[in-house]
């Protein structure tokens, strides 16, 4: 049976012939937006027959296609002309009759029908624009990049998308494709995706009280990068396969990355009026609100997920931080690690009934100083409701072990209480990545649900027991992993070392008789010769 993964896995294979010595990251910029085109065009040809509207690609009067564009641009939120469908550009290609600038004319075009719809413009304008028609790494000369870009064309147009069940897996095709270019991206990879499994710990952990009947759940990821935890949340949420059951909200400062996320998005059909993307800090100002009389209220999710950059630098000497209501009764997290900024950004838009996961390093968990101030007051206002520690080497560009913290709404904690999870041998060794397993995932997420102390491996700890640790939340001193050393009795020890010496004896004796023979040409090298025999000896 064919499957997304088959067609993913043939598509990978011919995308590393054509893009020779290009970096993985950087030819992913090409062979995602061209996919990305394909689907649009497509998305366009069904809505113009489910609307009656297929005359417009045989309309040539101006004027008239003006009137169709609009049209289409109200509906869809962008308008493909005639002149630039995927069919034409194949055409085109096949023909010969494709000149090097039209690829650039096909973009320009699309981004100006893009801006036709005001109240909308920012959800498909400048999608497109990061796409390096120029690159030198595509050919040194017009013609040669010109050839690169028709190569990729016809190679995602020999592909029909669809499983043996006639289904459409475009989108998971695609998904499947940011995954292949982060493995081999190498560090750049981290900075755009999270591996599938731990997207589903998150995604389950905050979905776990969600209900079917929920009219709409509202999702937000302030480092959303290529967009993936997101539609996890939607594909674990009950219910979420139905049009228009999850509200997305998402921010993301790189441009490519940001374009990557809304493709993604609308490529796994979300309708573009239920996602919110914003490219900009998430540090830096606060997003999302609603603007009520000139004041900026905070808008509220019920589940906030991340997987933010480690440690990162960010700016507190020429900003006044401690005016950020984001950070007020907390404390600001150092210059050197904005950690728990990105903690404290995600609390104050989680609903009081919500529940927020958030991938960091292992340092949150005990460095002290104005982040053990901030973790002090955060337990204090019984927010923490678990902290699971992961194994090392999961994520691409780094081989450092993480942890999950989870955090709830002040209504929806029942308890003064923190899970601690001890996780970090639950793996299947990678080849560059280590792997959670299924059974791995499955023990995470049901010793998260039941709650209970599971020894070796989880332990409840009272609020007191916490503050008896000075707040510090370093996992060993909750989750006693220790395993006392079996004691070998002196008699068999004695046996294995008689046997194991006389190994060596048996050994050494073959080599000396080896070397004993052997002569150089000359006397420097007999001289060497006999001190190794003599060695042996």
């Amino acid at each position: 049976m064919t499957t997304a993964n088959e067609i993913t896995n043939k598509l990978w294979a011919m995308a590393n012939k054509l893009r020779g010595t290009m970096d993985a990251s950087e030819y992913k910029n090409y062979i995602l937006p061209f996919l990305f085109y394909r689907y649009l065009s497509e998305n366009q040809d069904h809505y113009l027959e489910a609307n009656h509207l297929e005359d417009f690609y045989e309309v040539t009067d101006r004027e008239e296609q003006e009137e169709y564009l609009e049209e289409i641009s109200k509906g869809l939120g962008y308008a493909i002309a005639p002149d630039y469908t995927w069919e034409k550009l194949v055409k085109k290609i096949e023909t010969h009759k494709i000149k090097a600038s039209d690829f650039q004319d096909m973009f320009d075009a699309f981004n100006t029908n893009a801006k036709r719809n005001p109240t909308e413009e920012d959800d498909f304008a400048n999608v497109f624009s990061d796409v390096n028609l120029g690159d030198t790494r595509l050919g040194t000369s017009t013609n040669e990049r010109a050839k690169a870009l028709n190569d990729i064309v016809l190679m995602i147009n020999d592909f029909a998308f669809k499983d043996d069940n006639g289904h459409d897996v475009l989108g998971d095709v695609y998904e499947y494709l940011i995954g292949q270019f982060a493995a081999n991206a190498g560090k750049k990879g981290g900075e755009f995706y999270t591996p599938h499994e731990v997207s589903q710990i998150l995604a389950k952990i905050v979905t776990a009280d969600a209900h079917r009947s929920q009219e709409q759940f509202r999702v937000y990821d302030p480092a959303m990068g290529s967009g993936s935890l997101l539609l996890t949340v939607q594909k674990e949420l009950p219910g979420g396969e139905r049009e228009g059951s999850v509200e997305f909200f998402g921010q993301e400062l790189n441009t490519t990355t940001y374009n990557l996320a809304r493709m993604n998005l609308m490529m796994h059909d979300v309708n573009y009026r239920n996602m919110n993307l914003c490219r900009a800090d998430t540090l830096d100002a606060d997003w999302p609100y609603d603007e009520k009389e000139g004041t900026q209220i905070p808008r509220k999710f019920d589940a906030v997920v991340a997987n933010p950059p480690y440690s990162q630098k960010w700016e507190t000497k020429t900003i006044d931080r401690e005016k950020d209501v984001r950070f007020k009764g907390y404390g600001v997290a150092p210059a050197s690690k904005a950690d728990y900024a990105f903690v404290l950004h995600g609390l104050y838009h989680l609903d009081n009934k919500g529940t927020m996961a958030i991938v960091l390093p292992h340092g949150v968990l005990f460095r002290g100083a104005s982040e053990g101030k901030i973790r002090k007051n955060i337990i204090d206002n019984n927010l923490l409701d678990a902290v699971i520690g992961l194994p090392a080497n999961l994520f691409f560009g780094t081989s450092i072990p993480t942890c999950i913290l989870v955090f709830k709404g002040i209504e929806a904690r029942q308890k003064r209480d923190v899970l601690f999870i001890d996780a970090s041998n639950d793996f299947v060794k990678g080849k560059n990545q280590n792997k959670l397993s299924e059974d791995n995932l499955r023990t995470i997420i049901e010793t998260y649900t039941s709650r209970k102390d599971v020894e070796k491996y989880a332990h409840v700890a009272s609020l007191d027991e916490i503050k008896e640790n000075d707040y510090n939340l370093n996992i060993p001193r909750y989750v006693d992993t220790f395993e006392e050393e079996e004691v070998t009795p002196l008699p068999v020890l004695a046996k294995e070392l008689k046997e194991t010496r006389a190994e060596i004896e048996k050994s050494t004796a073959a080599l000396f008789e080896m070397f004993g023979e052997l002569r150089g040409n000359s006397p420097e090298i007999n001289e060497e010769l006999a001190q190794f025999r003599d060695l042996l000896k």
